[in-house]
């Protein structure tokens, strides 16, 4: 038998893990819409784990249903191993004011791979369980696993945007799932970030380069002597 995570979603903020909420550094209003409830760690090592946002990127420009790719890259600034180096996304998702939804929640983005390799074989998914083996019991979070001193962990997502408009994501980081392993920056705060993002409400003009056999963006070039059409 195939053991498999499935994530659950819970409609009260009262079961969040109030750990998962201090070491993610975020208002519990992030996290209350979007996470369920984790198996604990009793092994989790207490302590701060300094860490460092090496590099985080998702285009400021995109359009509808035009896929791209968020990534934000963790390094380890401190001398102990992390024990299990995440990261929560806020805003991947809305809450729909459509009448007579029997659930409220909408995609911003789809996630169509998560961070980490797929596994093999693959995971049955569900809406909130896409492909990526970084998937854990909270909704919104993933991790990779441990990360050795001065190492860098990168997790990337492949999303697909689905609705027009300014949209923003918040990203924190945490040093485990439990709570008491606590991410910290080397001066102090909370190791997270936000990014903006335009989306347009209708994808960018393509064509296929008769020369190359490759998708380019614009409109075809106008033929210089265009052959009349056959009879």
């Amino acid at each position: 038998m195939v053991a498999r995570v499935v994530r659950t979603r819970v409609l009260g903020a009262s079961v969040v893990r109030l750990s998962l909420l201090a070491l993610c550094g975020v208002p519990a209003a992030l996290l209350a819409s979007g996470c369920g409830e984790a198996k604990r760690d009793a092994g989790e090592p207490s302590g701060s784990y300094p860490v460092e946002i090496a590099s985080a990127r998702f285009p400021a420009k995109q359009a509808i249903a035009r896929d791209t790719t968020l990534e934000i890259a963790v390094r380890n600034a401190g001398a102990k191993t992390i024990p299990d180096v995440a990261v929560t996304l806020d805003s991947l998702s809305y809450q729909s004011e459509y009448p007579g939804l029997a659930a409220r929640e909408r995609p911003t983005w789809i996630v169509n791979q998560g961070p980490g390799p797929i596994a093999r074989p693959p995971v049955l998914t569900q809406t909130v369980n896409q492909p990526g083996g970084g998937v854990t019991t909270f909704v919104h979070t993933w991790a990779l696993g441990t990360l050795a001193p001065g190492a860098t962990s990168t997790f990337v997502w492949h999303v697909t945007p689905v609705k027009a408009g300014t949209q923003t994501v918040h990203y924190a980081v945490a040093a485990g799932l439990d709570g008491k392993a606590k991410a910290t920056l080397e001066g102090g705060g909370a190791p997270a970030g936000m990014f903006t993002v335009d989306i347009a409400g209708r994808p960018p003009k393509t064509h296929v380069n008769p020369e190359t056999g490759r998708v380019a963006q614009g409109s075809p070039p106008v033929p210089l002597n265009p052959q009349p059409a056959a009879p």
